[in-house]
């Protein structure tokens, strides 16, 4: 899509609900649509809003081995409950491997070191994933709220990493419409998380930032 068309489609949809939204999506795909997911809190809204659009969507998951028993399990109930059709990658190196290399996770205060760990572990796995799954649209659960960064982007875009269009249906959803959809459809949550390729919720891993590429490519070749 052409920079304006991008424009229109934006503004088309500004006030569609999330279910047309993923629709639109879907039809734009070609049959070449998937959603990414983290099993983070209030990832059931969009994996629920994907399937009844498109029941055999890709699902592609990076676990890069650092999740809580929590999550795993919460993606095993939602991988039931929802049929999924999960496509995991895992890193090309084991956490047992990382961990004697090169030490304990980094915190927040290590930018350095969160980058390079993201690339190891979560990064070069969804690089490999897409280039795999290739797909033409990429639907995420991204929202506005959930850091600055994120703020200024909006419910369709190109994703320039990737060669995809980009749709987020949720974008402009707070979290009080995400827990009423979890109600409404009696869908579970679990808060037992974190992301340690973030180390905070205000950073971004660099999925979704330009440095991502780059870093992914590094690390594939490093190992």
């Amino acid at each position: 899509m052409t920079t304006d068309s991008i424009a229109k489609a934006n503004a088309d949809l500004r006030h569609q609900p999330a279910q047309e939204i993923v629709k639109w999506a879907v039809a734009q795909a070609g049959g070449r649509a998937i959603v990414s997911t983290n099993f983070r809190p209030y990832e059931a809204v969009l994996l629920h809003l994907c399937v009844q659009a498109q029941p055999d969507i890709s699902v592609l998951w990076v676990d890069h081995g650092y999740n809580r028993p929590a999550t795993y399990r919460h993606a095993e109930q939602l991988k039931k409950q929802l049929n999924l059709n999960l496509k995991a990658y895992l890193p090309r190196i084991t956490v047992a491997h990382r961990d004697a290399v090169y030490g304990e996770i980094p915190t927040a205060a290590n930018e350095k070191g969160l980058k390079q760990f993201s690339a190891l572990m979560k990064l070069e796995p969804f690089h490999r994933g897409m280039k795999e799954l290739a797909p033409k649209v990429w639907i995420t659960a991204l929202r506005k709220v959930q850091n600055p960064n994120r703020a200024g982007l909006d419910i369709v875009s190109e994703d320039r990493n990737f060669n995809t269009l980009k749709v987020s249906p949720v974008f402009g959803w707070s979290d009080a419409d995400m827990e009423r959809y979890l109600e409404l459809h009696h869908l579970p949550n679990e808060w037992d998380y974190f992301d340690p390729a973030k180390a905070d919720e205000k950073r971004e891993c660099g999925l979704h930032a330009d440095w991502g590429a780059n870093a992914a490519v590094s690390a594939g070749a490093g190992i």
